[in-house]
C-alpha cells in the first residue's frame, strides 16, 4: 500500500493534467479537497465549468 506522503504526490499529479471536479468524481474525493490540492500544487485549471459541454 503507498504511503499516505506518496498517494498525495500522485494526486497532486493528476491534479496538474485534469481538472479537480473530474480527478475528485473519479478517486470518491470531495471537490473542495481537490480544489485545495490543485491550488498547492500551483495548478491552472481554476476556470473549469463542469457540466455538459455537447451542445
Amino acid at each position: 500500500m503507498p504511503s499516505q506522503r506518496g498517494r498525495a504526490s500522485a494526486i497532486r499529479q493528476l491534479l496538474l493534467q485534469a481538472p479537480a471536479p473530474v480527478i475528485a468524481k473519479a478517486l470518491g474525493y470531495h471537490d473542495k479537497t481537490t480544489t485545495r490540492l490543485v491550488t498547492e500544487a500551483g495548478g491552472t485549471w481554476n476556470r473549469y465549468a463542469p457540466g455538459d459541454h455537447s451542445q
